[in-house]
């Protein structure tokens, strides 16, 4: 009885089964070229994924089922907090510091001319500063201040110029020429204030060269 192969190729002499043996071999040769064509694919497609992964890294899916559209919704920066309850309370102490309701009469100097000196102070530095031994570095003018105004105006003038490392400082507050009945509204005002603040050391009257009555020489404490 005649084989399966036998029927596809009959084999009549030694030429023929040499034959049918070729066409075998180039069967089986084909046959493993695309097995080692897929498994290459295979090898070059898992090589470029695990190359991508390391390029970018370990990544985080986003949950996206429950945004509208499916679209990711990344948090924006928020802006610096003002500091408001920080800056109100700057302000309460600048204007408790310096009390409308101070009696400054008892502490002034009223000799040939108007002048305050901190306890501890000699008359020497009075007189130096009457006499123009400290430069004057600085000046505040409140012409046209309201009392409110010129008050903060006057606090943080002083705490800054005491922040900068200045010695002697002018304030101008006018002689009240201008003011309903010419009486010096800031005048008196000012005076206190600056008796209140820890940084004036002394002042006095200005001389005429230098705004006589509408104006103070101050000395302040070195910072």
């Amino acid at each position: 009885m005649p084989t399966p192969a036998s029927k596809r190729l009959p084999i009549k002499d030694l030429k023929d089964l040499k034959a049918v043996k070729r066409e075998i071999e180039i069967r089986a040769k084909l046959k493993q070229e695309r097995v080692a064509a897929r498994l290459a694919a295979a090898a070059k497609t898992k090589a470029e994924k695990e190359l991508f992964s390391r390029a970018i890294g370990p990544v985080k899916a986003l949950s996206i089922k429950h945004l509208p559209g499916h679209k990711a919704s990344l948090p924006r920066p928020q802006p610096a907090p003002i500091p408001v309850q920080q800056q109100r309370d700057e302000l309460a102490v600048m204007r408790e510091a310096i009390s409308d309701e101070f009696d400054v009469e008892s502490l002034l100097d009223t000799d040939e001319a108007l002048s305050f000196r901190r306890p501890g102070m000699g008359p020497d530095v009075v007189r130096k500063l009457r006499r123009g031994n400290w430069s004057i570095q600085r000046q505040l003018d409140l012409h046209g201040f309201r009392r409110e105004d010129a008050r903060e105006a006057l606090a943080a003038f002083i705490r800054e110029a005491n922040k900068a490392g200045l010695r002697c400082v002018r304030v101008v507050h006018g002689k009240g020429l201008g003011s309903p009945g010419k009486t010096p509204v800031l005048k008196g005002k000012v005076q206190g204030w600056l008796i209140q603040k820890q940084e004036v050391l002394a002042f006095v009257q200005a001389r005429p060269a230098e705004g006589g009555a509408g104006a103070l020489v101050v000395l302040l404490a070195q910072s």
